[in-house]
C-alpha cells in the first residue's frame, strides 16, 4: 500500500466540544500523555506479571483477556478521573464498564486488519458484548507508537456509511485512505467501537503494551444477555471502581412507546447541534 497519511496534530489543544465532535464524527480521539510517566513504569510493571497467549495469525501478537479483576493500577485503571468525565459529557448517563483485555505487538508482529469491534447481531470473536448500539474503547498505550512499532491505524468516519463495504463483519487488508496515528507513552486513543481499526506492523526493536478498557452509557445494552459479575469479584473491587461495574444487560428501552408519551420535554442537550461548541465540562 502507499504511505498512508499520518495524523499527528496537536492533540492537546482540544476543547471538549472538539473532542466530542472527533470521536462522534471521525470516530477516535487521541488524548496525548494522559498518564503520568510514574504510573506507566507502574503499569508495566503489573503487564510483565500477565499470563499472555498467542493470537491465531501469529506468535508475535500476544493477549491476555478479563484482566479487570488482575488488582493494582491495572484495575484502578478502569475508574481514571479524565476519562470518565469525558465519558459523562459524551453519553450523559450512567457509564457501565463492559470489558477489558492487555495486547503486546512484539517485533516481527504482522499488524492487526482493519475491522471493527462492533457487531450487531453478535460474534465469535466479539460474543454478544459488540452488539451494543454504543460504545467506547479506551486504548491506553504503555510505549511510544511510532511508525515503525504499530501505531494504531482507522478508517476516519468509516462507521457513518450506510455502504455495504461497511459491513461491520468485514475485514480489510488495508485501505487507501486509512491514517496512520502516533502517540507518545502514557496516551489514551478512544474509538467508536463501529470504526474500522487496527495497527501497523511493528518492525520496531521493542514491544507495543496496550490495555483496552470498553464502556457504554447504561441506554445501549446488547442485544442478547452476556455473561454477569460474579459477586466475590466485585466484593473486590476498590469503591472507586465499583460503580462502573453494574450488569452488563442493563438497556433501557421502550417497546411499547406511543406516540405522544406523557411527560416530554423540550430540552435534550446532548442533541444539540452546538454540542461540538463547549469549552468546558460545564
Amino acid at each position: 500500500m502507499d504511505t498512508p497519511r499520518i495524523d499527528n496534530r496537536d492533540w492537546s489543544t482540544l476543547t471538549l466540544g472538539e473532542r466530542i465532535r472527533q470521536i462522534e464524527l471521525d470516530g477516535y480521539l487521541v488524548w496525548p500523555t494522559l498518564l503520568s510517566a510514574e504510573l506507566v513504569v507502574q503499569l508495566r510493571s503489573e503487564t510483565a506479571k500477565l499470563e499472555t497467549h498467542p493470537v491465531d495469525y501469529s506468535i508475535h501478537q500476544q493477549a491476555c483477556p478479563n484482566i479487570q479483576f488482575f488488582g493494582g493500577e491495572i484495575t484502578k485503571l478502569i475508574a481514571y478521573s479524565k476519562i470518565l468525565t469525558f465519558l459523562s459529557q459524551l453519553f450523559g448517563d450512567q457509564i457501565i464498564f463492559m470489558s477489558y483485555g492487555y495486547a503486546r505487538s512484539e517485533p516481527g508482529h504482522p499488524g492487526i486488519s482493519l475491522h471493527t469491534d462492533g457487531q450487531p447481531y453478535g460474534s465469535q470473536i466479539f460474543g454478544y458484548e459488540g452488539s451494543v448500539p454504543f460504545m467506547v474503547r479506551v486504548l491506553y498505550y504503555l510505549e511510544d507508537l511510532t511508525p515503525e512499532v504499530s501505531p494504531f491505524r482507522v478508517i476516519p468516519r468509516s462507521h457513518l456509511s450506510m455502504h455495504a463495504d461497511a459491513n461491520p463483519y468485514k475485514r480489510y487488508e488495508s485501505h487507501p485512505e486509512e491514517v496512520m496515528v502516533p502517540a507518545p507513552a502514557g496516551s489514551a486513543i478512544l474509538i467508536n467501537h463501529r470504526i474500522f481499526h487496527g495497527n501497523y506492523p511493528n518492525i520496531g526493536d521493542y514491544a507495543r503494551q496496550m490495555l483496552a478498557i470498553a464502556y457504554r452509557p447504561a441506554w445501549a445494552g446488547p442485544i442478547q444477555e452476556v455473561e454477569t459479575w460474579n459477586v466475590e469479584d466485585l466484593n473486590q473491587l476498590p469503591d472507586i471502581v465499583r460503580p462502573l461495574f453494574a450488569n452488563r444487560n442493563t438497556r433501557h428501552w421502550d417497546f411499547h412507546g406511543g406516540n405522544k408519551p406523557p411527560n416530554m420535554t423540550d430540552q435534550a442537550p446532548g442533541i444539540n447541534p452546538s454540542r461540538w461548541e463547549k469549552v468546558s465540562q460545564s
